[in-house]
Order: structure tokens, then C-alpha cells, then sequence
């Protein structure tokens, strides 16, 4: 496994645990396998919204130019995913949403030099396509936690009855 797959995947598990063990402190009766379970789940979704972001902004970017560049596109390396990997593990929501969303923001603005570089967009416009991107796989990965939430709540209310 290249060491871009493992921190992504870090930071998919870590971003998940803090989102899952808030939930588990007001559950004590969850079943370890279940929390587990739902931690590796969510960690490998998390670990795949990530990957896909530069992808999602490489793709923007090709909409926002009249002619596609050339090259293969925006990918992860170890020195810009390392910023993120720290963003996820603050992701604890104990330890400051705040400093958590300015890391995301350092991320993104690591992300645009390079999306610049590659396409010959302005920064500006390349920092703007990947904010629109994150944006977009943030509510997007919300919509789908909220909607998978209201189905195990529904789930709970009727086997309870």
C-alpha cells in the first residue's frame, strides 16, 4: 500500500471516530462489534471523500477552462495529505471545530497551488474550484450521514413497537 493510500485512510478513520465516538459516549449500550464496525465503514468512506477531492476540483477546473489541460490531473502526495491527516485527527469535536475548519482551509489552499500549476488557471481560481469542490463532497457526505441517520432511527422506533 502506497503511503498515500495509509494516510488517507488514517485520516478517513480518524475523521470518522470523531464523529462516532461522541455518539457512542450517548449510547453506552452499543455493542462493541457495531461500533466498530460503523468506525471502519465510516473511516473507509471518509478515507474515499478524501481521495476523491482533488479529482472533484481537477474536474472543475477542466469545466472552468475553455480547452482541458494536459496531464494526468491532480493527485494526492504525502506532503500535502500529512496537513490533512492533522485536520482529521482534531476532528474530536472537544478539541476546537474552529482550528479543525482553518486546517481544512490550509489544506485547500495547499491543494490549489498545485491544481494552478498543473492547469494554468490563476490561483484564485484554482483555490476557488477547490473550495466549491470540498464544499460540494462535504454536503454531499452530510446529506447522506443525516438520511442514514433518519433510516436507523426509524428502524429503532419500529422494532421498539
Amino acid at each position: 500500500m502506497s503511503p498515500v493510500v495509509v494516510l488517507l485512510l488514517f485520516a478517513g478513520l480518524s475523521e470518522a471516530a470523531g464523529r462516532i465516538l461522541p455518539l457512542v459516549a450517548r449510547r453506552p449500550g452499543m455493542s462493541r462489534t457495531l461500533v466498530a464496525g460503523s468506525l471502519l465503514a465510516a473511516g473507509l468512506v471518509e478515507g474515499a471523500v478524501f481521495a476523491l477531492w482533488p479529482l472533484t476540483a481537477w474536474t472543475l477546473a477542466e469545466l472552468v477552462l475553455s480547452s482541458p489541460p494536459p496531464g494526468p490531473g491532480l493527485a494526492w502526495t504525502p506532503g500535502l495529505v500529512a496537513p490533512l491527516v492533522l485536520a482529521a485527527v482534531l476532528a474530536f469535536p472537544l478539541l476546537g471545530p474552529l482550528l479543525h475548519l482553518l486546517l481544512f482551509v490550509g489544506v485547500g489552499a495547499g491543494l490549489a497551488a498545485p491544481l494552478a500549476a498543473a492547469t494554468g488557471l490563476g490561483w484564485w481560481s484554482a483555490a476557488g474550484c477547490v473550495a466549491v469542490a470540498g464544499v460540494g463532497l462535504g454536503v454531499a457526505v452530510e446529506t447522506v450521514r443525516r438520511l442514514v441517520v433518519t433510516i436507523s432511527a426509524s428502524r429503532a422506533t419500529e422494532s421498539i413497537a
